[in-house]
């Protein structure tokens, strides 16, 4: 199933926080950290890695979740959805939720993350995977040029 074309469209649970994405992810994810599952709610979570610079939304969002160096999550004042997070070091990207997305489902993960704090029943379909994360920015640029060959 090949993932939709942007523009990109998407709202936080009430509504109250639209998102906008002009370009196609830069790569997918899967995480399956403690952190994630706790913010979730779920075994893991779903992220698409966007140009920060295609990503735009309106509305009031609040920084929450766990306040770790290095990590800002952004959640809709109102409903408390998870929304996107900053990385430092990373400006120039953006990690969207996947389930804010209008076309949700068309975005299969690419690349799963944090396995080794993986819940031993849950899978994902991923072509990747690592015990933690990639290592170097090299190893990382590699899994987007892979992905936009898919």
């Amino acid at each position: 199933m090949a993932p939709p074309k942007p523009p990109l469209q998407g709202a936080c649970l009430c509504g109250a926080v639209q998102v906008s994405v002009t370009a196609s992810p830069l790569l997918t994810l899967a995480c399956h950290c403690r952190d994630c599952q706790k913010l979730t709610a779920s075994a893991y979570s779903l992220t698409a890695m966007f140009p920060e610079a295609a990503f735009s939304y309106g509305g009031e969002v609040i920084k929450g979740g766990r306040h770790s160096e290095g990590r800002t999550h952004y959640f809709c004042k109102s409903c408390l959805n998870f929304v996107f997070s900053k990385i430092t070091g990373a400006e120039q990207r953006i990690n969207l939720r996947l389930s804010v997305l209008d076309d949700a489902a068309l975005f299969e993960p690419f690349v799963e993350v944090m396995t080794e704090e993986k819940m031993p029943w849950a899978t994902v379909p991923a072509t990747h995977s690592f015990a933690r994360y990639p290592e170097t920015i090299e190893e990382l640029q590699a899994l987007m040029e892979a992905y936009s060959k898919r």
